[in-house]
């Protein structure tokens, strides 16, 4: 069994299609979706249509719950241009999903943690906004009964992680498609320096263990961060260029 696991695409549609290429290729038996699908400054409503037209198993990030929920002014710059790209009936669809899904073989998906799509599951944000590594009793709670879980997936915090959690359970982070580091949050310049490379993973089985391929992958970065500019966000290109704002 070969799961592809994706999260994070944050409208960029050019790195959606070159993760999915390369996935194509792996012969995977199944993609399944983690979340903050369109909130971005870049092609929000062509993600959308991508994404709806593969009808892959997604699970609802904070982002995509709060494009619908949201008044106008309580969101994000990135999250005005996503409303404003949907219609209606698109950003239902999105608030819709599931805030969790049961994969069978014992694997659950969730975008932060089991119970919170706000809330990371594998780390602690400090003062100045870096993330560094959960202690132990951190992740244990936040798993909550999911800790029974033999995989756990999440998203949110955009970081590529592979932890042996309590009991048995493993937990995978893919890292995000396309959004090294959300611009709009006021402390993005403050962070460490990461990368502008399209990022996912894949989750083999084998003699009833998991192998994990955390993958980062080039892709035509210019053309992302081209469209922010293009779309008057100058921070985001920056961050799509290089990954870091600042």
């Amino acid at each position: 069994m070969r799961l592809a696991v994706i999260s994070d695409i944050h409208g960029n549609l050019a790195a959606l299609e070159a993760v999915l290429a390369d996935i194509k290729q792996r012969a995977v038996d199944v993609t399944v979706n983690l979340g903050d699908c369109v909130t971005s400054p870049l092609w929000p409503k062509e993600t959308f249509e991508a994404l709806e037209a593969l009808a892959l198993p997604t699970v609802r990030g904070n982002h995509d719950r709060w494009i619908e929920e949201y008044p106008e002014d309580k969101l994000s710059r990135a999250g005005r241009f996503a409303r404003s790209a949907l219609s209606a009936e698109q950003r239902q669809a999105l608030y819709n999903l599931p805030s969790r899904l049961d994969l069978g073989g014992g694997i659950l998906a969730c975008h932060g943690t089991p119970d919170d799509d706000c809330t990371f599951l594998l780390e602690e944000a400090l003062d100045d906004g870096r993330l560094v590594p959960a202690r132990r009793e951190v992740v244990r709670t936040r798993l909550g009964g999911a800790a029974s879980a033999r995989v756990v997936l999440c998203g949110h915090s955009h970081r590529q992680a592979v932890v042996h959690g309590p009991g048995e359970c493993l937990i995978l982070n893919p890292g995000s498609v396309g959004c090294p580091v959300f611009a709009d949050i006021p402390f993005a310049a403050n962070l460490e320096y990461r990368s502008p490379h399209a990022r996912y993973a894949l989750l083999t089985k084998r003699d009833k263990r998991w192998q994990v391929e955390l993958l980062a992958l080039d892709y035509d970065w210019a053309s992302a961060s081209a469209r922010a500019l293009a779309n008057g966000r100058p921070e985001w290109a920056q961050a799509l260029l290089s990954g870091c704002v600042g």
